[in-house]
């Protein structure tokens, strides 16, 4: 009786480990679909980065709808935690707005490295706001983070007044590293928040708050600046909607890469996307990035890989820990 008992147990594990590795394909998948979506947004011409925005937030309410019906999670989520899921969309919302104006005014090797500035980030407004423990090693990532963004930033008062292997105007190059900064630290605090909400709401919804205030704002933004019209021509018309489903699949597959693999492993396997930027932005845009943003890419790398090695380690600690 205890050997049939077993057996489904047996079954159920062998089901349970599936494919060795495929947690860290999806992982590559995912950054090589956001890495395209962002090659597209570059050859885009004369549409907002907000407008671009909208269209996102569309797909993915598109997406998620049927899912908030199947699962039937309601629209507005539980009560105590809906202050919570508003400012998610509002804050997760911004970041991709701010990340695409980035996209549009600085070399794209640039803009991805930055973002790979946020795991720093999230520690340290994790410290603050759910006073989880920052360490030596924290600061230390941070400073690598820091020194990462101002390589790639090279403000004049360092570097001189001329600057090279930027687009356009250096103004537009400052403004692109400000937004993607303000990017990041958005999408720590929505990060933070997602922790502070925890496993009580259901991932759909966060989803459907997100998009569903993205676009209402983005709506509200694209009638203020008077900026909303369709691209001129057919070929941005089909970017923009390949802008939407390709950071549709890039979600999807990084959702998929999380539900079967360790954290850990994913956020390290996710500093594909600056790899992928690199090569994309020499074969498509013609821009060969600088030994600064080598340099820079390099520390933020390094800043990302070992926050999240050292988050890795401490949960396997922990796990082992309950075990005992």
């Amino acid at each position: 009786a205890l050997q049939c008992a077993e057996l489904p147990d047996q079954r159920r594990r062998k089901k349970k480990a599936g494919c060795p590795g495929l947690g860290l394909f999806y992982t590559i998948l995912s950054a090589f679909l956001f890495s395209l979506a962002s090659v597209l947004l570059k050859k885009i011409e004369d549409v907002h980065s907000v407008e671009v925005s909208a269209i996102r937030c569309i797909f993915q309410m598109a997406f998620v709808l049927p899912g908030l019906i199947y699962y039937k999670t309601g629209f507005l989520g539980p009560k105590g935690k809906r202050i919570f899921l508003f400012f998610r969309g509002f804050l997760g919302s911004t970041a991709m707005v701010l990340l695409y104006y980035a996209y549009q005014v600085m070399p794209l090797a640039d803009a991805t490295v930055i973002t790979f500035t946020s795991p720093v980030f999230t520690s340290l407004l994790a410290c603050i706001f759910l006073k989880e423990k920052y360490s030596p090693w924290d600061l230390l990532f941070t400073l690598f983070a820091v020194t990462g963004v101002i390589l790639i930033a090279r403000p004049p008062f360092l570097f001189g007044s001329h600057a090279s292997g930027i687009e356009g105007s250096y103004s537009n190059h400052l403004k692109g590293t400000i937004a993607a900064i303000a990017s990041t630290l958005s999408a720590a605090s929505t990060i933070v928040i997602l922790r502070k909400v925890g496993k009580s709401v259901h991932y759909f919804l966060s989803i459907w708050y997100y998009a569903v205030i993205g676009l209402v704002g983005c709506l509200i933004a694209l009638f203020v600046l008077n900026e909303w019209r369709l691209p001129h021509c057919g070929r941005d018309r089909v970017f923009l909607i390949l802008i939407g489903l390709l950071g549709l699949g890039g979600q999807i597959f990084l959702t998929k890469a999380l539900q079967i693999e360790k954290a850990g492993p994913v956020s390290i396997m996710r500093t594909m996307d600056v790899v992928f930027a690199f090569i994309l932005q020499v074969l498509f845009l013609n821009h060969l990035p600088t030994w600064w943003t080598v340099g820079g890419a390099l520390c933020v790398v390094a800043s990302s890989s070992g926050t999240a090695i050292r988050k890795w380690r401490h949960s396997v600690k922990k796990a082992k820990q309950r075990e005992i």
